[in-house]
């Protein structure tokens, strides 16, 4: 078998990494590149040049990935950056995401994309409000495994006992949450200690180093699939010389065949005649493919509109959801918004805010004012058009959303509907 050929075998696992400030992420994202030789020479002779010239003995592995100039001079991470490594056992993209609290946003726009969460703490701190914050989001959006990488645990003299206090504490953690993958492991990003090779320090830890484990854990694959067919029409093409009319847009779930009834708007069928590709004709299409429909049926279809399987979604014209704060504006109960839902934008209103999670676990705020930036909040919404909602699934093939300023356009929460965690 070619080398091409083994690459293009290998599975694919997307992960994030998360953490608080200086829990040491940046460290070990380049520690996981450089030990995966993943690194290219002329990148690594630079990041020793600036090593050198800033007195740090040996190399600064941060320096790899904190890439923007004011990411480099503030010593953090700002935004949210992919990185891409290999072994011969799988090929990993890899969501980097900030760890100030005021940019947990990005941390949200990482996790949703991911199968498996990376989360640090720092050995000397233990959980803190930003561990159970990520934690939260990593349940809120779906995902099944969460590591714990207990970092800089040298500084604790590698310590048996300080691990396991914080791994009793974390596992708690996502069970009540309800995290039912969850994996604690000692390591030192600076030296290297249990992220791709085994730790000689830690004789009392006899588990999978962090790479050992992101090649064996299951990849979450198909949950897209095994839904119903649900294809949001995102642009209508009319050639009316040949009198051609198709619905263009991106399969969210499930799968289609050429014959298959489809269900449209106000209760109305169709049968799928043809579909059409970039690349000519199909006989079926499934999530993740980008396709044009075309129906049995001359019916008035526009952007907006679904196109769905049997199992098609009622509409309403109201829900309940959870969401979180993006924006420094608070989203308040009255608040005129407007709901983007798949393709469809319609004018809502937040009719209630029922209580904002408090994320150290101590009570959450019932009834509150308002939902501030990065709150994660219990929701109802109202909207003005018939909307077919349905419960958030498959790391939002359905069920996800955005709230919109209508006055300025921006984003003030992202959410997902019907989803009430604790």
């Amino acid at each position: 078998m070619t080398t091409s050929t083994l690459l293009h075998t290998r599975e694919t696992l997307r992960l994030c990494t998360a953490g608080s400030v200086d829990d040491g992420k940046s460290t070990l994202v380049g520690r996981l590149l450089h030990d995966t030789r993943s690194v290219l020479a002329d990148t690594l002779a630079s990041v020793e040049r600036t090593s050198a010239d800033r007195g740090f003995d040996g190399l600064d592995l941060s320096l790899l990935v904190d890439g923007l100039r004011a990411e480099r001079e503030q010593g953090i991470t700002i935004d949210v950056a992919h990185r891409y490594f290999a072994t011969d056992r799988r090929t990993f993209i890899l969501a980097d995401t900030p760890g100030h609290v005021q940019y947990t946003r990005n941390t949200v726009t990482g996790v949703s994309t991911s199968q498996v969460v990376v989360l640090l703490v720092d050995a000397r701190h233990g959980v803190v409000e930003q561990t159970r914050r990520h934690l939260t989001v990593a349940a809120l959006l779906g995902v099944r495994t969460v590591l714990l990488a207990v970092n800089k645990i040298d500084l604790v003299d590698w310590s048996e006992d300080v691990f396991r206090e914080i791994e009793a504490e974390f596992r708690a953690l996502a069970d009540a949450v309800g995290v039912d993958d969850a994996h604690v492991i000692p390591v030192s990003a600076l030296l290297g200690d249990n992220v791709v090779e085994p730790s000689l320090h830690l004789p009392w830890y006899t588990g999978p180093t962090i790479l050992e484990l992101l090649e064996s854990v299951e990849v979450h694959r198909g949950r897209a699939h095994d839904l119903g067919f649900r294809l949001p029409i995102q642009y209508v093409i009319r050639e009316h010389a040949s009198d051609y009319r198709g619905y263009a847009g991106r399969v969210d779930a499930g799968s289609l065949t050429v014959g298959d009834t489809v269900h449209l708007p106000e209760g109305r069928t169709s049968t799928v005649t043809h579909i059409d590709t970039a690349d000519g004709a199909v006989e079926t299409a499934a999530a993740g493919d980008s396709v044009v429909l075309r129906l049995a049926d001359d019916i008035d279809l526009i952007r907006g509109d679904l196109i769905a399987g049997a199992d098609h979604p009622q509409p309403v014209r109201s829900f309940d959801a959870t969401v979180v704060g993006l924006s420094d504006r608070p989203l308040r109960p009255g608040a005129p918004v407007k709901v983007r839902y798949g393709t469809s934008l319609v004018r809502g209103r937040v009719t209630s805010v029922d209580r904002v999670l408090d994320i150290d676990g101590l009570s959450d705020d019932i009834a509150p004012a308002d939902c501030g930036l990065n709150d994660i909040a219990h929701v109802r919404i109202d909207v003005a058009a018939d909307l077919p909602v349905e419960p958030y699934a498959a790391r939002g093939a359905v069920g996800s959303f955005l709230l919109i300023d209508q006055a300025t356009g921006d984003t003030l929460a992202a959410g997902l509907v019907g989803h009430r965690l604790r």
